[in-house]
């Protein structure tokens, strides 16, 4: 929300992989990580990036920032992936950097490093200190918008105009 009390989540964009009573994480998608690229990643990693496309790397949040995640369609799937309905899935294993490097892997992803958490009912605290807006998770903005337009995007898609928005929430 505009007013996110804090600076590091400012205008932010995150896909929710797990919500429930222990906590939340989820993955930051509006966001470049600066300087780091696809292909960088791989080749620190022993991977040969063979036939993966190069594109930057997203901030995926402030926790375990040096953690690879990647957010990808729903036609791959190894065995630590997660499903995050309706969206995506997620993956966190050399296996799908090494099907991507190989030309195997999902028909559309992204790669973040770090993520976001919080405890239990931490979340929903902050929604209701005006930090946080639950918007419909839509794989268009995820993998057809740019990663600068994303948060205008998200706004634009739930009917809003992000430009007509208060930094306060108001109480009754």
């Amino acid at each position: 929300m505009p007013g996110m009390f804090d600076p590091r989540f400012e205008r932010s964009v995150n896909v929710i992989c797990m919500h429930d009573e222990h906590g939340a994480f989820g993955i930051g998608i509006g966001q470049e990580r600066e300087g780091v690229r696809f292909h960088e990643v791989l080749e620190e990693l022993g991977i040969d990036p063979g036939r993966a496309p190069d594109c930057p790397v997203l901030h995926g949040g402030p926790v375990e920032p040096g953690r690879g995640f990647i957010l990808h369609s729903t036609d791959w799937g190894g065995a630590d992936t997660i499903m995050v309905q309706p969206v995506c899935a997620l993956s966190a294993s050399m296996d799908i950097l090494r099907a991507i490097a190989e030309g195997r892997g999902p028909s559309r992803w992204l790669m973040a490093l770090g993520y976001a958490g919080w405890g239990a009912g931490q979340l929903e605290g902050e929604m209701r200190h005006h930090g946080w807006y639950a918007a419909d998770g839509r794989p268009e903005i995820l993998f057809d918008t740019p990663v600068d337009a994303r948060w205008s995007a998200t706004w634009r898609a739930e009917g809003i105009d992000p430009a007509l928005l208060s930094t306060e929430t108001g109480r009754a």
